[in-house]
């Protein structure tokens, strides 16, 4: 998107980040009924912000914030062909925003971040039912890999 600047985030953006945080549950709750009732937090934001393993990006446009993202190294499990993988997530933009390239462009960076650690292997997950996500998601290069699945709780009646 024009005029976006793409940046490292820092803990002034963290009342901003915590407003995006809750912007992704509200959407993501659709999806999944096994999420706790309100409030409820998915990220340590304050720690990624400050953690050598991870970063978090944040696009502007004339000093407004208007997406985020973040990549964390993590350790791969012992019989995968990789070491390291980075895991991506924090994904959100503002609705106003949405369909203009802004998730494109910080997925780029975050991918770029991962290559100079020397991370090839990179994750990240979506619901299935979320296809606007997947849609993007597929955009900028990232395949369908596995389903995860649930057996529901049966209530009692």
């Amino acid at each position: 998107m024009r005029n976006t600047i793409i940046r490292r985030a820092t803990l002034a953006d963290l009342e901003t980040l915590l407003t995006f945080e809750q912007g992704i549950i509200t959407a993501e709750r659709p999806f999944d009924p096994t999420l706790g009732k309100d409030p409820i937090h998915y990220y340590d934001l304050a720690a990624l912000l400050q953690a050598e393993d991870a970063i978090v990006l944040v696009a502007s446009i004339a000093n407004k914030i208007i997406g985020s993202g973040y990549a964390k190294i993590k350790q791969a499990s012992s019989y995968l062909d990789h070491e390291q993988y980075s895991y991506l997530g924090f994904m959100y933009t503002r609705p106003e925003y949405r369909g203009k390239g802004v998730n494109t462009e910080i997925v780029e960076e975050l991918k770029k971040w991962s290559h100079q650690r020397g991370i090839k292997e990179i994750r990240l997950r979506v619901y299935e039912d979320n296809v606007p996500a997947i849609r993007a998601y597929e955009k900028t290069g990232f395949q369908k890999h596995l389903v995860e699945m649930r057996l529901p709780t049966k209530t009692s009646s």
